[in-house]
C-alpha cells in the first residue's frame, strides 16, 4: 500500500478528567491528587492521533454532542492534524466523557464513563469519508456501521479493529487485522491457549491476528491471504515493550499500540519491526498521565529504541 494512503479511524472519541493518586479513596473519603488533567481520549480517536504524529494523513469519523466537551474533542483532534469533517454533532445527546482515577503505586485505574447509544449506521457525510479510505481502523463502537457500509460495496479497503472491548456484530471475514487483548482473545474462543485462540480467529476469516499482552509485549499470527505485513506466512513473533524507568500511567496504551502498528504496517515494516515499533510507541506513551501527550513521532521513537538497544548491548540498565 502507498505510504500516502488515506486512513480513516472510526469509533469513540471522549473528553476525560484524569486524577493521579497515591491510592483510591474509600467511601466518603477525600484524598489529594498529584495531577488533575482534562484530555482527549477514545480508542479510535487516540489511534488517529498516533497515525498523525507518525506522519500519516488520517481522518476521524465519530459522534459528539452539541456541548463544550464535543467542541473540545474536535479541537483536540484538529490540533493534532486529524481531519474531523466526518464527526457528526448530535443534538440533544452528550459527548461521551469519563472520570478516571489512576493509582500511582499499584499502576491500576478505575474508570467511570458516560454510556452512549449503540451506533448502527453512518450518516451520509460520514459515508463519504469512509468510502474514500484505503485503510479503515475501527474500535468496538465503530465496527458495526463500517461493516454495514462495506456490505454495500463491491471492493473494500483494508480493515483493522481494536477488539479489546466486546464488538457488536463482529464478522472477522471483513477484518484484515484483528487486534484483541490476549485475555479477550482467549475468552472469545474459550481456551487458555493463546495460539489456539488465534488460529480459531484466522479460521473465522481474519487475515492477521495480533494479541496485546501488557508488559509481555504482543504476539502475531497471519495467513498467506493476509493483505498486511511482510514475512513468512503462518508464523508468530513476540516482542517485549521498551523498558522505562518511570511509568506514570498505562491509560490509552492499548489504543496507542493499535495506531502505531497500523502506522508501521503502512510503512511496509516486517511483522517483527511493526511489533517492535508498536510496543515501543505504546510504552513511551506511558510517560504521561493521558494516552496522547507523550506519544512519540517517528524520529523520537527510533532514537529511544536505539538508545534502549545500545543499553542492552552494553549490559547497562535502561
Amino acid at each position: 500500500m502507498d505510504a500516502n494512503a488515506r486512513i480513516v479511524c472510526v469509533g469513540v472519541v471522549t473528553v476525560d478528567t484524569l486524577a493521579l493518586l497515591d491510592r483510591y479513596p474509600g467511601p466518603d473519603e477525600r484524598v489529594e491528587a498529584h495531577q488533575v488533567e482534562i484530555a482527549g481520549g477514545g480508542p479510535a480517536a487516540n489511534a488517529a492521533v498516533v497515525l498523525a504524529r507518525q506522519g500519516h494523513e488520517v481522518a476521524f469519523v465519530g459522534r459528539v454532542g452539541d456541548d463544550e466537551a464535543g467542541r473540545q474533542a474536535i479541537r483536540l483532534l484538529n490540533d493534532e492534524g486529524v481531519d474531523t469533517t466526518g464527526v457528526v454533532v448530535r443534538r440533544g445527546h452528550p459527548t461521551q466523557a469519563s472520570c478516571i482515577l489512576i493509582d500511582q503505586g499499584a499502576r491500576t485505574r478505575a474508570i467511570c464513563t458516560l454510556a452512549v447509544d449503540p451506533w448502527a449506521a453512518l450518516e451520509p457525510e460520514q459515508a463519504v469519508t469512509v468510502d474514500g479510505a484505503d485503510w479503515i481502523h475501527t474500535d468496538h463502537l465503530g465496527f458495526l456501521p463500517v461493516a454495514r457500509r462495506l456490505a454495500e460495496r463491491r471492493s473494500r479497503p483494508i480493515v483493522s479493529i481494536d477488539a479489546g472491548n466486546d464488538v457488536r456484530g463482529l464478522d472477522l471475514s471483513l477484518v484484515d487485522l484483528y487486534v484483541p487483548t490476549a485475555e479477550s482473545l482467549r475468552s472469545r474462543y474459550r481456551t487458555g491457549d493463546l495460539e489456539e485462540a488465534a488460529r480459531c480467529a484466522l479460521d473465522d476469516g481474519a487475515g492477521a491476528v495480533v494479541a496485546t499482552d501488557g508488559r509481555r509485549g504482543s504476539h502475531a499470527w497471519w495467513t498467506p491471504r493476509s493483505r498486511v505485513g511482510v514475512g513468512s506466512p503462518e508464523g508468530h513473533v513476540s516482542r517485549p515493550s521498551v523498558d522505562l524507568s518511570k511509568i506514570v500511567s498505562t491509560l490509552g496504551a492499548g489504543d496507542v499500540f493499535h495506531g502505531a502498528i497500523v502506522a508501521a504496517l503502512l510503512r511496509h515494516c516486517s511483522w517483527e519491526e511493526a511489533l517492535d515499533d508498536a510496543n515501543a510507541t505504546a510504552a513511551l506513551s506511558c510517560r504521561a498521565l493521558d494516552g496522547r501527550s507523550a506519544v512519540p513521532g517517528l524520529s523520537e521513537l527510533h532514537r529511544m529504541m536505539a538508545r534502549s538497544s545500545s543499553a542492552d548491548t552494553d549490559g547497562e540498565p535502561r
